[in-house]
């Protein structure tokens, strides 16, 4: 499986001021596999620790000096570790606190080692009062789920990606690709973009067995929740996990996840599982311009989650439904499933060594409330995209934003074909990686 990080690490890799890399990222979206791949692909030799499956090598870690932590783990795996020949790969690094806090002193000791961290629900380590980050001395790198793109790689569409990549208004895919490309997006939405899952949808094709794999892996992060949370913690995590499918596209209320619940407890359940990369907060903005994160109302906000198809499969999605041969995108949730997809995509394709933030805008006046799905920094201006799940659909909120701010354009994703007749500029849910361009 081809992951576009890949391209990341061997940037990383040739960087002569390198930093030790922490890959962060949610439960089983593929920071393990890729970091293999890219270490016996790229290096002479690859040293992975698992603290998980070998607790025993958290005693390295006793002591910060990277010169003794070396030479006693080329003693305990048996292998040399040679800067400029050896990945270093501390997987499951949240096992192992010392181990964070160390790659401090091999960025500043051993610059020559190239090391790489990563970890699941790292975060609840890290939010311990009592734990130093490394900050300024680690680089990070986000990686969430395959994209629509990826997927498409995976499943034998390698020229139909390309053909999005090289969509432009003088190049635009054929009504016939389009429709192709279309059918392909609704198989996406209720695959997603989980490794596991999709890797068994590419050998198999077998949607039923898809959605037992991600119940599985659902089960997984709940019991990761008991494993790193307390338990009063755990109530909380669990709430928020399975209201927020369930909320897609809706102004977020904590009294709609559980109104015996202190808002309080949830919100912090909330910000952790932010941080963990499961759930992203939509903000709220004023569309004044950029930056948004300069006219964001935090206690206004909608959420989206990690990945359309694990959404899905929690919103009670029944593989008698996975099996219809109707392929019209809007049938199966409706509007939430097309604001999920496209918000997975506009976070796909920022940067990965930031984290990522979306925004939307709402006007509430009496008789006369407007919403804009997203705001997306777009060629130095704020650009405002609506969303429709089906082929039909007004866009009265787009209207009244683009003359509220006396802006020339804004963007419709939906199923329909291109069409760049302004005020509205019409594009189809596969090329959202486009609308830059």
């Amino acid at each position: 499986m081809i992951r576009d990080i890949e391209e990341i690490f061997k940037s990383w890799k040739e960087e002569e001021h390198r930093y030790p890399l922490l890959v962060r990222g949610a439960r089983q979206v593929g920071k393990t596999y890729s970091i293999i791949k890219f270490g016996k692909n790229e290096f002479e030799n690859l040293v992975e620790i698992n603290f998980e499956q070998k607790p025993q090598y958290k005693i390295c870690f006793d002591t910060l000096e990277p010169e003794k932590i070396i030479e006693t783990l080329s003693v305990l795996s048996k292998s040399d570790i040679i800067p400029g020949k050896t990945l270093l790969f501390l997987d499951e690094i949240q096992e192992c606190p010392n181990a964070i806090s160390a790659l401090r002193y091999f960025y500043e000791q051993m610059p020559g080692l190239h090391v790489i961290g990563a970890g699941s629900l790292m975060e609840f380590v890290i939010s311990q009062e009592n734990f130093m980050m490394p900050v300024g001395r680690v680089q990070y790198i986000y990686m969430k789920p395959l994209s629509f793109l990826e997927f498409l790689d995976a499943v034998g569409e390698n020229r139909t990606r390309k053909t999005i990549e090289n969509t432009t208004w003088n190049n635009i895919p054929s009504p016939a690709v389009h429709h192709h490309l279309i059918s392909l997006v609704k198989k996406y939405s209720i695959v997603g973009g989980m490794p596991a899952v999709v890797s068994e949808y590419a050998n198999t094709a077998n949607l039923d067995r898809c959605l037992q794999i991600q119940t599985v892996i659902i089960q997984t992060y709940r019991d990761d929740f008991g494993k790193y949370a307390s338990k009063v913690k755990h109530k909380y995590l669990e709430k928020i996990f399975y209201a927020v499918p369930k909320m897609i596209g809706k102004k977020f209320k904590y009294s709609h996840v559980d109104s015996s619940m202190q808002s309080r407890d949830l919100k912090e359940a909330l910000e952790l599982l932010e941080k963990a990369g499961v759930v992203y907060r939509i903000k709220q903005t004023g569309g004044e311009g950029l930056p948004l994160e300069a006219n964001a109302k935090e206690r206004h906000f909608k959420t989206t989650f990690l990945d359309i198809g694990l959404m899905q499969n929690i919103c009670g999605l029944s593989s008698e439904m996975l099996m219809s041969p109707d392929e019209n995108f809007v049938k199966i949730n409706e509007g939430s499933v097309a604001e999920q997809f496209t918000a997975q995509e506009l976070l796909a394709y920022r940067d990965s060594h930031q984290s990522s933030s979306l925004f939307y805008w709402a006007r509430e006046a009496r008789n006369s409330n407007a919403e804009i799905d997203y705001i997306i920094p777009c060629c130095s201006s704020a650009l405002p995209i609506e969303v429709k799940a089906g082929k039909t659909g007004t866009l009265r909120s787009m209207h009244i934003y683009l003359e509220k701010y006396h802006l020339p354009a804004g963007v419709r994703i939906s199923q329909i074909f291109f069409n760049k007749n302004r005020p509205i500029i019409s594009i189809p849910f596969y090329a959202i990686k486009q609308i830059p361009h």
